[in-house]
């Protein structure tokens, strides 16, 4: 069991990595660039960011705001998104995100998913002007 792991393990790592080939990363975490993998970034104010193509696996979220981040073409394998604010996120074309990473995450109406998961029934609508929510 554990070669097949490795070797899903390894086929998965390729295909992350010959999908997020095209996405240029311009934003930076720390210095660190695209290549969060493993990264603490709990509680983290990350709002806005371009994550696009960033390497996440396995990054600790938990309870950051990644509120109207561009998280295209990012790696989100294992990434820990327990109370993650993806408000106003752009995750249309992410990479290995799953359902139940969503459902652990906060966020409304104006976040982008991919076609295949739904917005949780907790989140939120999107905030309006004037009104709070």
């Amino acid at each position: 069991m554990a070669a097949h792991q490795r070797d899903v393990n390894t086929l998965l790592l390729r295909a992350s990595e010959l999908a997020r080939a095209g996405a240029r990363t311009t934003g930076s975490v720390g210095g660190a660039g695209g290549d969060l993998r493993g990264t603490d970034l709990t509680g983290k104010d990350l709002g806005g960011a371009d994550l696009s193509g960033a390497n996440l696996r396995g990054a600790r979220l938990i309870g950051a705001s990644l509120r109207g981040a561009d998280l295209r073409l990012a790696d989100l394998t294992g990434a820990d998104l327990r109370g993650a604010d993806l408000g106003g996120a752009d995750a249309s074309q992410s990479i290995f995100l799953t359902q139940s990473q969503l459902d652990a995450a906060k966020g409304d109406l104006l976040t982008r998913l991919p076609p295949a998961l739904t917005a949780p029934a907790h989140w939120r609508p999107a905030a309006t002007p004037g009104r709070s929510g």
